[in-house]
């Protein structure tokens, strides 16, 4: 008996909607491009619940004629491509056809339009596919398209949502990206009526971005480069060493005015930057590319994010090289910040806190007071080591016995054993700190390490309701993206609970007025607390692993006494092998292992 079916048409379009429409982010992005292909010069966005229950998209473009109306919804419909050839000289932002198809499948969708020359406008009503009605209507020129209860008729994509931050995050993450390279063009955005953006056109493309990323203009670098043999030029924007984030969140890339994804691109641009960045912190970068139409391939991947580049070495080779120069020749000096003078002194008295600290321990005399050094030491995160108040600590370097019987697995004591004897022998590229046991080479990655020390004596203030905080003489001023202020609005309270007091300096820029001691670089914390899902909703440990990632960089120079010092505390943590993110925080190299290396029998 035949296994094979040929699926009905309602269940293919569904399936191809899928494919086009994944989320309300990917309805915007089509409506988006449909509206800059028309040569408008103001899209106006209304969003009700993230895009769940209402996306709404008004531009003054050309607008459709009345006889196109009805055809723009049949699936493939297009005015952008006749024939195979097309497809090698694509010039505009959509051209399959599938768009307002995919959309009309799973919403109630209403467009109206109208040309230049005619007297009114036409309007269609669709539901699941199905036209309702189709009637003139008074408009001005241009187009307006409704979607409402979008996948209502495919409630298991419509359960994958995520919540209203997150999907309005991915919203304002598609929308900002064509807000930079179309400078020439507004862009308002409102949800639930209040406006989240309203950026008028403006005469560069560094002032937009300045605008609406809410960077300071002074620290961006342009450049431009010109190839009229290959017909290639890049118009390239900057941040400059003043400009770093603890994620690339705000790094851009744009192919014959198209948003694109370019692993190779992001990477080479960031691999530059490694020159004059730390570890785990990364730029800002605007690249606009015009290439030849027959040099790329928009048509790889169902939404167009990504694209491929013919000879796309070469162009990553110029992309290296401007980058570079412009650093190296225009960048400003690392300009200092408010607060950072308050940072570092907080940052010295710990620093002598430590050392008194461990000076103590080696006499096994009682652990320095607070009042001996001026302010707050971070205690020791013993409640796991040492469970009971009346227990003399054990020597330093040495777990309790407790410690190694009930916290961790067997395979664990080997090497936990051999860390507490081990004599430290130094350190590499200020990153690993080597430690010799018996014949074994241990290597700790101190960041790492760190931020497993952190995370967890941040995890115990917050269950004791008892958080060290530093506060600042003046405030620690940060700027934030649009999806920061937003995720800000609705995490002010936790953050406040957490010891990041802070308050909005200006409708752009947050005051940071304390921080907790644990972490010694607040500003990425606070940036980390603010991506992805709302800090509101997150448990202890998962708002500990996101302040801590930044908490202490690899690249800090740790001597003997401090190297000995972080051995210590790891080992009483809870967990001493793993960072809060899964990496190894100790690695074993015997000496069988080396022997192997080196060839030696």
């Amino acid at each position: 008996m035949s296994k094979v079916n040929i699926l009905p048409p309602d269940v293919i379009s569904k399936i191809a909607a899928g494919e086009v429409i994944e989320r309300p982010a990917s309805a915007v992005k089509e409506l988006i491009e449909n509206a800059l292909d028309a040569e408008t010069k103001n899209i106006e966005i209304h969003l009700n619940e993230a895009g769940k229950t209402l996306i709404h998209i008004k531009d003054t473009g050309t607008g459709i004629e009345k006889d196109d109306i009805e055809k723009i919804f049949l699936r493939h419909a297009t005015s952008k491509i006749k024939n195979l050839d097309d497809l090698n000289a694509i010039q505009s932002l959509g051209f399959r056809g599938e768009a307002l198809y995919s959309i009309a499948a799973i919403s109630d969708v209403t467009l109206k339009s109208k040309t230049k020359g005619n007297d009114s406008g036409w309007a269609i009503h669709l539901r699941g596919g199905e036209k309702i009605d189709f009637k003139p209507v008074t408009m001005n020129n241009g187009t307006e398209v409704a979607i409402q209860e979008l996948f209502f008729n495919t409630p298991a994509r419509r359960k994958f949502l995520k919540s209203n931050t997150t999907e309005l995050n991915q919203i304002l993450n598609i929308i900002i990206p064509y807000v930079l390279f179309h400078y020439d063009c507004r862009f308002l955005v409102k949800h639930q009526n209040k406006e989240l953006l309203d950026l008028k056109p403006t005469s560069s493309r560094k002032t937009r971005i300045a605008a609406t990323l809410h960077l300071d203009e002074k620290y961006l670098l342009e450049t431009v480069h010109s190839d009229e043999n290959q017909q290639i030029t890049v118009h390239m924007i900057l941040g400059d060493i003043n400009i770093k984030r603890p994620q690339k969140d705000i790094q851009f890339v744009c192919v014959n005015g198209r948003p694109v994804q370019s692993k190779s691109i992001t990477f080479h641009m960031n691999q530059v930057y490694q020159l004059i960045f730390p570890p785990h912190t990364y730029p800002f970068f605007a690249v606009k590319i015009n290439l030849p139409t027959p040099n790329i391939d928009v048509n790889i991947h169902p939404t167009k994010r990504e694209v491929k580049i013919k000879n796309e070495y070469q162009l990553t080779s110029v992309l290296r090289q401007m980058c570079e120069t412009a650093l190296m020749t225009s960048g400003q000096p690392l300009q200092a910040t408010k607060g950072q003078s308050d940072r570092a002194t907080s940052e010295n008295l710990v620093e002598k806190a430590i050392v008194s600290t461990r000076a103590s321990e080696l006499s096994f005399e009682t652990p320095i007071t607070e009042e001996a050094v001026g302010v707050a030491t971070p205690p020791f995160y013993d409640p796991y080591a040492f469970p009971q108040k009346t227990q003399r600590p054990p020597e330093a370097g040495q777990p309790s016995a407790e410690t190694q019987q009930t916290f961790f697995p067997a395979q664990k004591e080997n090497l936990q054993a051999k860390l507490a004897r081990a004599r430290f022998i130094g350190s590499f590229i200020n990153k690993f700190l080597l430690f010799e046991s018996d014949k074994s080479l241990l290597v700790i990655d101190q960041h790492a390490a760190q931020e497993r020390i952190a995370f967890e004596k941040f995890m115990e203030q917050m269950e004791s309701g008892h958080i060290e905080v530093q506060n600042l003489l003046s405030p620690i001023l940060i700027k934030l993206s649009p999806q920061e202020i937003m995720a800000f609005e609705e995490a002010k309270e936790k953050l406040e609970q957490i010891g990041l007091s802070s308050t909005m300096f200006d409708g752009e820029t947050l005051a940071l007025h304390s921080y907790p001691i644990l972490l010694k670089n607040p500003e990425p914390a606070v940036r980390y607390l603010l991506s992805g899902e709302s800090i509101a909703h997150c448990d202890h440990a998962t708002i500990a692993r996101r302040a801590c990632r930044s908490s202490v960089m690899a690249g800090d120079y740790l001597n003997k006494e401090k190297a000995e010092f972080q051995r210590d505390q790891l080992m009483r943590c809870r967990d001493p092998f793993t960072c809060p993110h899964g990496r190894p925080t100790v690695i074993e190299m015997s000496e069988k292992f080396l022997d192997k290396q080196f060839l030696r029998t």
